[in-house]
């Protein structure tokens, strides 16, 4: 049975930046082409493998607004790939009740993947089960700007407000869970405000290896996880007595 799409904003938000591509296709002795073709590959196996853990939204970072830094013919080939994946994946998507959208700048792409993601979006608009977000020529803190901007021609700039502009019609809740792919360490202007409580879990599998079982590693893990988001652990505010109380006023300090 598919989800409903009130059920789907109380499951997990999980984001991916997709690392690792050149590194996989370089220790092959392959073209960085190669690593990126692979990289589409494991993408697939991970919306098939994080509808089945009962993910509400997976946003994956495919392409950063710094990305266009990269050379000319590796940015060819990456556009090539979305154009190719808008048209291959969307039927599939769309029967398996997942939701496509874009985020991220849509003014440098060209017109024809404009097309394409505009199409591929309206052809899964009625996915309940899964909702993937596809981060292209993404930049959190130029979202973050923009998106202070529509706020401020709203009206008073209020937090939910911010959230609003922000989410430009592609809403989800907070991020959960980061995952980060090939052992590097870092958010890299990914999701910044949607991540304030978030938790990261990075692993040296190159991105092209991603395989459901690393999912389910990275979701056991974060399952053992104790989120707090800013207050105490369990059970420590009932523990707090009168005279511990007067200890931590008087400046003592104790460690849980």
């Amino acid at each position: 049975m598919q989800s409903s799409c009130d059920d789907r904003k109380t499951r997990l938000h999980v984001g991916i930046i997709m690392d690792g591509n050149g590194r996989w296709a370089s220790l092959r002795g392959l073209p960085r082409a190669a690593g990126h073709r692979a990289g589409v590959g494991a993408l697939r196996r991970t919306i098939a493998a994080a509808g089945e853990a009962g993910i509400g939204t997976l946003t994956v970072y495919a392409f950063s607004a710094d990305n266009w830094k990269r050379p000319p013919v590796e940015v060819s080939i990456l556009m090539g790939l979305l154009r190719g994946y808008l048209t291959s994946e969307v039927d599939q998507l769309a029967a398996q009740g997942v939701r496509l959208s874009v985020i991220g700048r849509r003014d440098r792409l060209d017109a024809d993947i404009v097309a394409g993601i505009e199409a591929a979006e309206a052809a899964t608009a009625a996915g309940t089960r899964l909702h993937v977000r596809i981060a292209v020529d993404y930049s959190s803190r130029t979202a973050m700007l923009e998106a202070v901007r529509r706020a401020v021609d709203e009206g008073p700039v209020t937090r939910d407000a911010f959230e609003r502009a922000l989410s430009c019609g592609t809403a989800a809740a907070d991020v959960d869970l980061v995952i980060r792919t090939s052992g590097e360490q870092r958010l890299s202007d990914f999701l910044l405000w949607e991540c304030a409580y978030a938790e990261l879990y990075f692993t040296p599998r190159l991105w092209p290896d991603f395989a459901a079982a690393d999912l389910h590693a990275a979701l056991a893990e974060f399952h053992r996880r104790d989120r707090r988001f800013g207050g105490c652990p369990v059970g420590v505010g009932a523990s707090l007595t009168p005279a511990s109380v007067e200890l931590l006023l008087s400046g003592a300090s104790c460690h849980e």
